[in-house]
């Protein structure tokens, strides 16, 4: 027998190598953000946001009610975030402390500045919306708040994906998209609880848009991440992403189906809407966590980005 066909015969006699960190220990360091409070801030963002800009279409397309409920629900969402935020950073005067610069450059300065200007704007705006008393004031916060509405439910996205966090990193593209539609499905959901029936249309359609919308981009978003897209399929995050999608898939078609004939299934529609899109926050933020924990998620796709390059 030659040469050739011995060593074409040959078998390994040692398990192929695997990937072990030193004393298996992550190789970055997994953000120390609470999730409870970092993860609600997310969602809380993104329903004060695109609440903002639903309010403001349904105060010029001549439906009150739902503007008045939007702008009221944005308010509270956005003071409710910011206690989050503050909560999670331990001091109030540490927010007040990243307010002394603007970075460009920085999510977290930019984000900043996005909530101390957005807030009063959400809050003329609500407070017009009550009280009927200081009209130019109040469209002006209508206005302002529409305007920074996309720019508030987005940015936390960016906020992530600027972080070392593999499931998060590798998404930087589709993250933002992701969060968007979310909140869209959220701001949908708000106004299918609190508005009455008749003006409930709009809501109708954004829903159904906005679950097309997040499940397109959670896709992409698996398909760009390659192995580390696991860490959105296993465990915690794998059940809140799963519970996400049904959630919002059905809200969807319940709104589409009967939200225009039944206030209850509308409710019952909006409700499944917003958890939805809360258990896709706190699910994409459990598999970022579960992707720094484990380094192979960290090395694994470095060499295989060099082994490409070469």
């Amino acid at each position: 027998m030659s040469r050739g066909k011995r060593q074409r015969g040959e078998q390994l006699q040692v398990p192929k190598a695997e990937f072990r960190s030193y004393y298996g220990r992550p190789i970055i360091k997994a953000p120390a953000w609470s999730a409870r409070d970092i993860a609600g801030y997310f969602f809380l963002g993104g329903l004060a946001g695109a609440g903002s800009v639903y309010a403001a279409g349904a105060q010029l397309t001549g439906c009150p009610h739902t503007a008045t409920a939007l702008k009221c629900s944005s308010l509270g969402s956005v003071g409710l975030a910011t206690a989050a935020l503050v909560h999670d950073l331990g001091r109030p005067a540490r927010f007040a402390n990243m307010l002394r610069v603007a970075k460009p450059t920085s999510p977290m300065s930019v984000g900043s500045w996005l909530l101390a200007a957005y807030g009063p704007c959400a809050g003329a705006a609500a407070f017009g919306a009550v009280t009927g008393r200081l009209p130019r004031i109040a469209a002006a916060g209508t206005g302002g708040a529409a305007l920074l509405g996309p720019l508030v439910a987005a940015y936390t996205a960016v906020l992530a994906a600027d972080t070392a966090v593999p499931a998060w990193h590798g998404a930087h593209r589709e993250l933002p998209y992701v969060f968007t539609a979310s909140a869209t499905a959220a701001a949908s959901g708000m106004a299918l609880v609190l508005a009455p029936a008749r003006e409930n249309a709009p809501a109708r359609c954004a829903a159904g848009l906005a679950a097309a919308g997040e499940a397109v981009a959670l896709r992409a978003a698996r398909a760009r991440l390659g192995d580390t897209a696991e860490t959105y399929e296993q465990g915690k995050a794998g059940r809140l992403l799963r519970a996400a999608e049904a959630l919002t898939a059905g809200g969807a078609a319940l709104a589409a189906v009967a939200g225009r004939r039944s206030r209850t299934a509308a409710a019952a529609a909006g409700l499944a809407l917003l958890a939805g899109s809360a258990c896709t926050r706190f699910g994409i933020f459990a598999a970022g966590i579960a992707s720094a924990e484990d380094p192979r998620y960290t090395v694994v796709p470095q060499r295989e980005r060099l082994a490409a390059r070469a």
